[in-house]
């Protein structure tokens, strides 16, 4: 595709492609390829190859490699493309340290403000999880003192890379720098809080990043905080944060459907909302394998994802820092026993979120007509002259009703006296009534409150402990508390357990193995056997015919 396509888009495609397969290798054959591309000088794929010739050269510190880059970098006119190789540059000299000195030395004095950024990615990348004093001191200088923003927010975040070993020092260090009247610092710190915090839920991080996300008045600035609450939480519950992860979930709801919100900071809450729940609530963030190696990748992933400041698609990148967490154990043949490991922690701990259900439908209430205030005074007249009417004509019959009155004397005596009687019953049969109605209103409240108080007491009763089927989830905070039971019938062939594949040994060899079945998923469009592919697909292809292949 590389050779055979003139096309920038197509060729920016399989650069950044051929750079990530061949990452690390030195491979001097695609590195000349991709040179090539460079030397077209065209903007968009450019940029893409000079990138991918720092990924194939990670880590080499090839003096030659960097010579071609630094004056390529001086000899373009393309903004775009001396970007690409400034972050070559920084791939080339990642993990040298004072190897990289003298290279930062030079590219800090450039008077090209994307080349002293360059400076500062290198800084990041070289001392990348040493928490070295010097480096420390030299972004941070940088941080209040070069005449550039994009090379203050640079070094801003590098510091995270720099602290990501440590990080309950990083809040300290960036703490002041998140209050920087400069906006492009402040963004810089809450990425730096978000790559050396990545999966922690650290306590002090996401308490800079909260009034940064809800109350800062830069849109990018509240981008990058939300983008850095959701590293800093990703895989929390709310048990392991205090509460935080809810609250950080519900805050990416409200962005998003704010109609009135910046798109800019929309953005943040969108890639924030995707971090947060990255596969399937199964990955996290990590600089560092659980055993405390740098990852490579990841720290490359990172990087680049911090570039999604110039080119949003730059986001892709950060899948490269994802980790599984899952523990898989595997017999000698390499197949899972159907086994379970202890977690003697309580399983709120480490529980995944809940799921997001959709809003509830409210019905609709009929809102009350209005009533004009000369509507009234008009229907108030003719209820007086209604009521005046009836006054009359009641009093009219009363007089009739007077001069009958003594020829039933006798029978209305008798019949006031059994109207008398019936209407002491029915006074009676009220009271009894009200007096059921307290009563039951009485049983209606103690069963409330006992309900009530049962719910408290099985939240009180959660378990210590519990266990957890294999293969599992466990997250790299939860592993000092999984181990194997004692009277299982399996052990690990190591000491303690690890993320990732375990190994194990059967005790009982002799004895016939529960093995886990794995099933094939279904595929779309298959019969209703379930049969798989190749039912829909037919018989395989025949393979081609023998040809000689020419290289001219």
């Amino acid at each position: 595709q590389l050779r055979a396509s003139s096309t920038e888009v197509v060729q920016h495609g399989a650069c950044l492609g051929l750079g990530l397969a061949a990452m690390a290798s030195g491979n001097e054959g695609v590195y000349e390829e991709l040179k090539g591309v460079l030397y077209s000088d065209s903007a968009v794929a450019g940029e893409a190859a000079g990138l991918a010739m720092g990924l194939v050269m990670l880590g080499s510190c090839s003096a030659s490699t960097l010579e071609d880059l630094l004056q390529y970098a001086h000899e373009t006119q393309h903004e775009k493309i001396i970007r690409g190789l400034a972050l070559a540059m920084a791939f080339v000299m990642y993990g040298q340290e004072e190897k990289a000195d003298a290279l930062v030395e030079q590219l800090s004095r450039d008077k090209d403000s994307i080349l002293r950024a360059a400076a500062m990615h290198t800084v990041a990348l070289a001392y990348c999880g040493t928490g070295n004093n010097k480096a420390i001191r030299q972004l941070l200088h940088v941080a209040v003192s070069d005449v550039s923003d994009d090379v203050r927010r640079a070094a801003v975040t590098s510091l995270g890379f720099v602290l990501f070993r440590a990080p309950d020092q990083c809040p300290g260090v960036v703490s002041l720098l998140s209050e920087s009247f400069n906006p492009h610092v402040r963004h810089g710190a809450a990425m730096a809080l978000g790559i050396s915090c990545a999966g922690t839920a650290n306590a002090d991080a996401v308490a800079l990043l909260e009034p940064m996300a809800k109350a800062d008045p830069v849109d990018y600035v509240r981008q990058g905080a939300l983008v850095a609450l959701a590293m800093v939480l990703v895989q929390a519950s709310d048990a392991a944060s205090h509460g935080k992860s809810g609250q950080v979930r519900k805050l990416y709801e409200k962005v998003i459907a704010d109609k009135h919100e910046d798109t800019m900071a929309k953005f943040g809450a969108i890639l924030g909302q995707g971090i947060i729940d990255a596969g399937g609530r199964n990955v996290t963030l990590s600089l560092q394998s659980h055993t405390g190696h740098l990852r490579m990748q990841s720290v490359v992933g990172m990087l680049g994802f911090s570039q999604l400041w110039y080119w949003y698609p730059f986001s892709l990148f950060g899948s490269l820092a994802f980790t599984p967490t899952a523990l898989i154990c595997l017999n000698k043949d390499l197949k899972m026993p159907n086994v379970q490991v202890s977690c003697a922690c309580k399983p709120s701990l480490f529980a995944y979120p809940p799921a997001i259900t959709p809003p509830e439908e409210k019905e609709a209430k009929k809102v009350q007509t209005a009533v004009l205030s000369v509507t009234q005074k008009v229907g108030k007249k003719k209820r007086a002259k209604k009521e005046a009417k009836e006054g009359a004509d009641k009093s009219a019959m009363d007089v009739d009703e007077t001069n009958k009155s003594g020829a039933g004397a006798g029978a209305g005596a008798g019949a006031g006296a059994g109207a008398a009687a019936d209407g002491k019953a029915a006074d009676k049969a009220k009271g009894d009534a009200a007096a059921m109605d307290v009563d039951a209103d009485g049983d209606g409240k103690a069963k409330e409150e006992a309900s009530v108080a049962k719910e408290k007491k099985e939240k009180k009763a959660e378990p210590s402990s519990f266990m957890l089927s294999n293969p599992g989830r466990v997250l790299p905070q939860q592993l000092q508390y999984v181990s194997m039971p004692a009277d299982a019938r399996y052990r690990a062939v190591r000491s303690s357990l690890s993320l990732g594949i375990v190994m194990l040994s059967d005790t009982k060899p002799d004895e016939a193995e529960d093995l886990i079945k794995l099933e094939t998923p279904s595929v779309p469009g298959a019969g209703a056997a379930g049969e798989g592919a190749a039912a829909d697909e037919g018989d395989e292809p025949a393979p081609p015919e023998p040809f000689e292949y020419n290289e001219e």
